[in-house]
Order: structure tokens, then C-alpha cells, then sequence
């Protein structure tokens, strides 16, 4: 059965995890964490040749299962946005996002040693 999945797309010419879901009962598993490599494996590393340099993503910064999550997994705070990824922001801003809590844009450049 399906228990998550990963939405990415191009955004500033980088990739872009648009949204990852992992059902509850498969919560703890790492089904989330290999989802993110998925997505993070389509950027290059020396020997792969893909196309995109880094994966950014946009999160709440202190949600136990967002900000810190993504910073474990390599993933850094950024404030300097392209045009596309400032977009989203102020998209999210416009929805109200923001009053939920803070939220952060990230980058992560390649793969992490041993991905």
C-alpha cells in the first residue's frame, strides 16, 4: 500500500520539495526521511551529472517534524530568495501560513556523503 509521498518541482532553476506526507501508522519508520533522498538524489553530485545543484523547500522553522527534520537532514536556512522561492513565500504569507507559526526557506546543495 501507498503510506507517503513526495511532491517536487523547478523553482529558481533549483529542484523544490514542494510537500512530503507519510501516513500516521507509518510515522518513525523512515519512510519521510527516504522520500527526502528521493527527491535530493535528483541533484548532482560528481558522478551522477543530474541537472539541479540544490533542493530548497519551504517549512515551519520550529515544528519538531519540519524545520528541525530538514536541518538534520542537511537541509540550511536561507534569506536570500530568488524570485520564484519569494513568490511561494509571499504566497503563503497571503494564505495565512504564517500565523501558525514561523516559517523558513531551506537549502540543501548535492547529496550528503554516504546518499
Amino acid at each position: 500500500r501507498v503510506v507517503g509521498y513526495a511532491l517536487a518541482s523547478v523553482v529558481d532553476g533549483e529542484g523544490h520539495l514542494d510537500q512530503v506526507s507519510v501516513v500516521d501508522d507509518a510515522g518513525g519508520r523512515g519512510v519521510g526521511t527516504a522520500l527526502i533522498e528521493q527527491v535530493c538524489a535528483w541533484t548532482p553530485s560528481p558522478e551522477s551529472g543530474a541537472m539541479y545543484d540544490s533542493v530548497t523547500l519551504t517549512t515551519f522553522a520550529d515544528v519538531a517534524w519540519n524545520g528541525p527534520v530538514y536541518a538534520r537532514l542537511g537541509f540550511v536556512e536561507i534569506e536570500a530568495l530568488g524570485p520564484e522561492l519569494a513568490a511561494i513565500r509571499a504566497l503563503e504569507v497571503a494564505s495565512g501560513l504564517d500565523i501558525a507559526g514561523r516559517r523558513i526557506a531551506m537549502r540543501r546543495a548535492g547529496r550528503l556523503p554516504g546518499s
